[in-house]
């Protein structure tokens, strides 16, 4: 916490797409109230309205305000996205952490299992047991944590085996520490930087493969105002009201563009490259 403190006082790139991430926020949170109509209310006679002054983003195909979409589409994909991370790091975290620290049996399943994972390509993996599972938001979130969380605990397994062998860590074993204590009191603090900063600059990537399955089909259904099924409801009409792909699509870039700067400038902050 000091150092994200110290972070936003002398880091500029930090403080600024901190700024930038809670402005995302603060819209996904206001959206209601900046809202101009209900993005779920369709009015038939306004179908493919394109840009203008009652409308600023056009309307669809059911004569929805596209704006207002869009507003509650951060909201939407904001929350989506963020719940996705929380999952993976949670899910991968942990049992790096339990193959690192226990090794043995335990260490072997964990990571034959990730090896097994790897070897599948990823999106289409993803795709696989999202079609399987059957479409809808969290379906599509168990198929992406399913093929994401090997990136956490192979990374979380390795940091573990490093700090493990350091001096205070074998201290803590031999005066008598129990394996609960000494996970959550010397190691889980040591690796919990790192792992922040990989889930903070996996939003923009997961952000882009939960609106890729969303496009496909395979995520958020009809009539829900997410980017991605937005970007799919709109694909059709690409050349006759191309406003429908163009707004969602900019916020998506946008959206990824932020959490990406943010991600970075974090790394600079909590930097955890350092040797004891």
């Amino acid at each position: 916490m000091e150092n994200l403190i110290n972070g936003l006082k002398n880091n500029r790139a930090f403080a600024f797409s901190s700024f930038l991430v809670l402005l995302l926020i603060g819209i996904a949170l206001a959206a209601p109230l900046l809202a101009p109509y209900d993005p779920l209310e369709a009015t038939m006679k306004n179908a493919y309205l394109p840009p203008s002054s009652e409308h600023i983003f056009g309307t669809d195909k059911l004569g929805r305000d596209n704006f207002s979409r869009v507003l509650y589409g951060a909201s939407y994909s904001l929350s989506s996205v963020l719940l996705l991370v929380a999952v993976i790091f949670a899910v991968g975290t942990s049992l790096g952490v339990l193959a690192g620290y226990f090794g043995g049996k335990v260490d072997t399943v964990i990571m034959r299992i990730s090896d097994m994972m790897i070897s599948f390509p990823g999106m289409i993996l993803a795709i696989a047991i999202a079609g399987i599972l059957g479409g809808s938001l969290i379906n599509a979130i168990i198929a992406l944590t399913i093929v994401t969380w090997t990136k956490y605990a192979r990374l979380a397994r390795s940091m573990v085996l490093k700090i493990k062998k350091r001096d205070f860590v074998e201290a803590a074993v031999v005066n008598g520490g129990k394996p609960t204590h000494i996970l959550w009191k010397h190691i889980v603090p040591n690796i919990l930087p790192l792992m922040i900063i990989t889930a903070a600059s996996d939003i923009g990537a997961m952000m882009m493969e939960l609106a890729g399955l969303s496009f496909l089909g395979f995520g958020s259904q009809p009539p829900a105002p997410e980017w991605g099924l937005m970007l799919n409801e709109g694909r059709q009409q690409l050349q006759t009201a191309p406003w429908l792909m163009f707004f969602p699509g900019l916020a998506i870039f946008l959206t990824v563009v932020v959490f990406n700067l943010w991600g970075d400038s974090l790394r600079d902050v909590l930097d955890p490259r350092q040797e004891d």
